[in-house]
């Protein structure tokens, strides 16, 4: 899938992206008529749920499916945004069976 990644204010490491990239690919297991998707992430103001926020943008045919989270490091929100985009996923696949 490809993904287009955007660090905001910092300058991200590859290590991070490779991560990052991995993560987005498992998608493709769930649903696989993933056009591609953004990844945005920043380093917010001091937040007590942590300051580094992920927000992922995912394009699929006639919908897009959003996700931001917030955690302490940029492993742990990706963890949980694409988490989200998971259910995200098969809520929407389990639609599209039952029409």
């Amino acid at each position: 899938m490809k993904v287009q990644m955007h660090s905001l204010k910092f300058t991200a490491d590859q290590k991070l992206i490779d991560f990052i990239q991995k993560k987005m690919d498992k998608l493709e297991t769930f649903f696989d008529r993933i056009i591609d998707g953004e990844v945005y992430m920043r380093v917010e103001k001091d937040n007590e749920n942590g300051n580094k926020s992920i927000e992922i943008l995912l394009n699929i045919p006639g919908n897009q499916l959003f996700s931001k989270e917030q955690a302490p490091s940029f492993e742990a929100a990706a963890d949980l945004a694409v988490e989200a985009l998971r259910r995200q996923l098969k809520k929407y696949k389990e639609k599209m069976i039952a029409r």
